[in-house]
């Protein structure tokens, strides 16, 4: 399978400034590696009635193309289920009674990372199980045998992190992320992420569990965010901040688009313009303060 990038929003609104930012990272990271660039909608939670289609708009507006066509992970639940039960089978996993209360409550283990979950339910009789599966339904958790990974990311170097019992299914039925990118990126043949760095933090659980179940671990980038004016992470209380809202404003897509770029230090116009002259190490590190409208 050739190898892959891709860029994977969520369906809960329209993408603002920061979201377009991270796709236009995302696909020069991948056309200047000769990669495959895909789109996928991470649509198992929030999604919001034509929010898929707007986005999809508003990418192609700012140039970025993909290969293919669109996967939605709401179509992969039978791919999803059939990794737990792999998981299940080989004793990797335990039903999770927890509230988030009382795990934020409850005391941490002996030796696990702060944050990490505490492992109420990790070692719960059949009897106990039964007991409190009568009044709440269970999360499946991954039973780990580490409490720390290390991954390397392209503009972070070596990165270590927290990895404990996460959740792989929630007690809704739903799929749980951790599980759900690892899957759907060896699935597809991605093997390189560029992402906001706001989730660097989850990586090594994902690499863990990729090795789990031994499949790829793909080359990451974890990318800075765009922020307002106070430093904090952009979003669309921040005013005009979508391309829907620009427009509207007097700034077309194009205009965005190059702003963007400029924020990069790569030239205005076509992706294909700033595609030439993309050099991952020339990259700011720091957020980005958008300027506003």
């Amino acid at each position: 399978m050739t190898s892959a990038g891709r860029f994977a929003p969520s369906p809960s609104g329209e993408l603002h400034v920061g979201n377009l930012r991270t796709a236009i990272l995302a696909w020069l990271f991948a056309r200047s590696t000769g990669r495959r660039f895909l789109m996928r909608v991470e649509d198992l939670d929030r999604a919001r009635a034509g929010a898929e289609a707007q986005q999809l708009r508003d990418l192609a507006a700012i140039g970025v193309s993909w290969d293919g066509g669109v996967v939605r992970q709401t179509d992969r639940g039978p791919l999803y289920a059939e990794t737990i039960a792999r998981l299940e089978a080989a004793g990797r996993t335990y039903p999770c009674f927890c509230t988030r209360r009382e795990i934020q409550e409850a005391p941490s283990a002996p030796h696990a990372p702060q944050g990490a979950y505490p492992g109420t339910c990790r070692n719960l009789s059949a009897a106990e199980r039964n007991a409190k599966g009568a009044d709440r339904p269970a999360a499946i958790r991954l039973r780990a045998d580490v409490t720390e990974a290390t991954v390397h990311d392209v503009l972070h170097g070596s990165y270590a992190g927290v990895v404990d019992d996460f959740v792989l299914r929630r007690n809704d039925g739903v799929t749980a992320y951790n599980l759900a990118v690892v899957v759907d990126d060896a699935a597809q043949g991605i093997d390189q992420v560029v992402r906001g760095d706001d989730l660097l933090p989850s990586t090594p659980r994902q690499a863990y569990l990729s090795g789990l179940l031994n499949m790829p671990v793909p080359e990451y980038a974890h990318v800075p965010l765009v922020v307002n004016a106070d430093g904090a992470r952009l979003a669309k209380r921040d005013g005009a901040v979508t391309l829907t809202d620009l427009a509207q404003a007097g700034r077309p897509a194009e205009e965005v688009r190059d702003t963007l770029l400029a924020s990069l230090g790569l030239p205005s116009g076509p992706l294909g313009h700033a595609l030439a002259a993309f050099r991952p190490a020339m990259l700011p590190r720091e957020p980005w303060v958008w300027p506003g409208a």
